[in-house]
């Protein structure tokens, strides 16, 4: 999409969720134990979170728009060289916050899906066959390595469900208070949290939030192998937007080299899909697209994560 820089407005987005439901998202706390749903309607609730928190905290805008000009500035310098010592190494703080023994993901279900975010984060995901051509020269290498720092397990056998507010993150709510956010990825893994016949998989925090609530949140059942939701709310976590932009045709995802979409991608379509005079980057990890189907980020996209780690970036302290 073409790239947009500038003061951000409302349509700025501070979380990320994802969900599965086409309804006006009202809470609920059943138990799901057994659920299934189907991960090709998944959607985001962005503006009713973004409207909520920038309610709370007045001074949110400006930080982002800061951090897009830092950004932005950032690109048009040309200087992507934020790798002084090689790659990145993000440590990575799991949160497992469960009420039943098979919501108490084990390590090596963890470790999975650190497995994952590497292959995705050093272009090496195993269906990168299915990039065409037409996008196969802006595909990039983030080179970013996740490891395990730490495991913390809280159970909370009151606990069926958790809604996207940010109290699985403090522990005076049955949570676990983040870590060290300046240096650790958080991720809390809760046991579920359902809207109206759905599931939310998984949402995360931009640059510019609160320290106390920064990082990422899964549900257990979308973390491990061969689950790509996490690597699709890491890069909201790193500054990404959604490939369409959460908008139309003409709304912007703040990339050069992404093709302008009409909306969220789902299921695993077959090249091509032509939406707005040009063909649709389907398999970007910033789309809808099931997870066999994802398989990309883009060097416009690279530049943008590579942005939050240079000097002067929100995420710096992560790159020293």
């Amino acid at each position: 999409m073409k790239k947009i820089f500038g003061v951000l407005l409302l349509a700025t987005l501070i979380f990320v969720g994802c969900q599965n439901s086409d309804e006006t998202l009202e809470p609920v706390s059943t138990d799901v134990e057994g659920f299934s749903f189907d991960r090709s309607s998944k959607q985001c609730f962005t503006m009713e979170v973004l409207e909520d928190n920038l309610l709370k905290d007045p001074a949110l805008k400006a930080r982002m728009a800061s951090i897009e000009e830092q950004t932005k500035s950032f690109i048009e310098k040309g200087n992507f060289n934020r790798l002084v010592n090689g790659k990145i190494q993000i440590p990575v703080v799991f949160h497992v916050i469960y009420r039943t023994s098979s919501e108490n993901l084990p390590l090596s279900v963890l470790q999975d899906q650190i497995d994952v975010l590497n292959e995705d984060f050093n272009m090496q995901n195993p269906n990168r066959s299915i990039i065409p051509a037409e996008f196969a020269g802006v595909e990039a290498n983030v080179e970013i390595d996740f490891v395990i720092e730490s495991v913390i397990r809280v159970q909370n056998s009151k606990k069926r469900s958790w809604r996207p507010d940010d109290s699985m993150k403090f522990t005076s709510s049955g949570g676990s208070d983040v870590v060290n956010p300046q240096e650790f990825l958080n991720i809390w893994v809760v046991n579920s949290m359902p809207y109206r016949g759905g599931q939310i998989l998984g949402y995360a925090q931009f640059p510019g939030g609160s320290l106390a609530t920064d990082g990422v949140v899964m549900g257990h059942r979308f973390v491990g192998a061969n689950q790509r939701t996490t690597t699709h709310e890491v890069g909201h976590y790193l500054n990404l937007r959604h490939i369409w932009g959460d908008g139309g045709c003409g709304a912007s995802d703040f990339v050069a080299d992404t093709p302008d979409a009409d909306g969220p991608t789902r299921g695993c379509p077959s090249y091509p899909v032509l939406e707005c005079g040009s063909n649709n980057m389907t398999m970007n990890f910033m789309d809808y697209t099931d997870d066999p189907c994802m398989a990309m980020f883009t060097q416009g996209q690279k530049a943008r994560m590579d942005a939050v780690f240079a000097a002067g970036g929100f995420r710096a302290t992560m790159a020293d």
